[in-house]
């Protein structure tokens, strides 16, 4: 079956004229409002388990199948856990002025990786971007964490950003996650994987 193809840039202009084009056939915008009632069913039958799905261009090929997208309603470890999810999620971010959520907790999870002898110069990059309280991509935290992983960030571990990034990951959890489940970037994703496999 024919794939999409679409860069990273393009994963928000899946709306407008696109919509239309894509809300013929067998995709009805009433199916739409069953989301808010149970998203699971919905995306179940919104999408079969199917083999064909998407291709994402980004620095390699994937292939998103309308599977993994339907796991991606299951939790967020499971968007977070998909290259493809976090492309389409930081996506969602963007629009909502709050992408520095999900790049601290990319950062907190590559800080994680770093050999030991580089990460004095890692956890000052870290904290000087978003923990500081003048930080081009400051995140929410309260003030007494703000302080407290400055402190750990001046003698750095592994773990010197764990307590901020579980913060900033609860914050995704609750507030933008649930949004991002109903937002259009995410629907329309169905909605052209169904389109996809319906040729």
């Amino acid at each position: 079956m024919p794939g999409f193809f679409f860069s990273h840039n393009n994963m928000t202009e899946l709306n407008g004229k696109e919509d239309c084009k894509l809300a013929k056939g067998k995709v009805h915008k009433k199916k739409q409002k069953a989301v808010g009632a149970d998203l699971k069913s919905y995306l179940k039958c919104m999408v079969p388990h199917i083999d064909s799905g998407i291709k994402t261009s980004s620095s390699r090929n994937v292939m998103l199948s309308a599977e993994e997208v339907i796991q991606w309603s299951q939790s967020l470890e499971k968007l977070l856990d998909s290259q493809s999810g976090q492309g389409v999620f930081r996506e969602f971010l963007k629009s909502e002025f709050s992408e520095e959520n999900i790049e601290f907790w990319l950062a907190c999870e590559d800080y994680k990786k770093t050999k030991s002898d580089h990460l004095h110069g890692k956890a000052e990059r870290i904290y000087e971007e978003f923990v500081q309280s003048d930080a081009i991509k400051q995140i929410n935290i309260d003030y007494q964490m703000r302080e407290a992983t400055a402190k750990k960030a001046q003698d750095p571990t592994h773990t010197s950003f764990d307590e901020a990034q579980k913060t900033v990951y609860i914050l995704m959890e609750r507030d933008s996650y649930p949004r991002f489940l109903k937002s259009k970037s995410y629907l329309n994703l169905l909605n052209q994987l169904q389109t996809n496999t319906s040729k």
